[in-house]
């Protein structure tokens, strides 16, 4: 009977996760808003605003949906090669 329940608990794990896609804002108890990069049966991807892409077993991970906007996109500026001399 235990593991009847087990396997009921993961299995509306799994489809919580379903309902979950790409580009979703969702919160994490730790790591706060983020959002969805990837989402499969296995793993769920997340980008986090304060601390950058996390994954996590997507049976196992606790999420609630996020109504806060996604910050802007950082525009990192890449550095200039130095010149070279021949």
């Amino acid at each position: 009977m235990h593991r009847a329940r087990t396997v009921r608990l993961i299995w509306d794990r799994i489809m919580t996760m379903a309902s979950y896609s790409t580009g979703d804002r969702v919160t994490h108890t730790q790591y706060g808003d983020g959002t969805i990069t990837g989402v499969d049966e296995y793993h769920t991807r997340i980008t986090f605003d304060q601390h950058g892409p996390r994954t996590f077993v997507s049976s196992r991970v606790v999420l609630a949906p996020s109504s806060t906007p996604a910050p802007p996109p950082s525009t990192k500026s890449r550095r200039k090669r130095a010149a070279t001399t021949t």
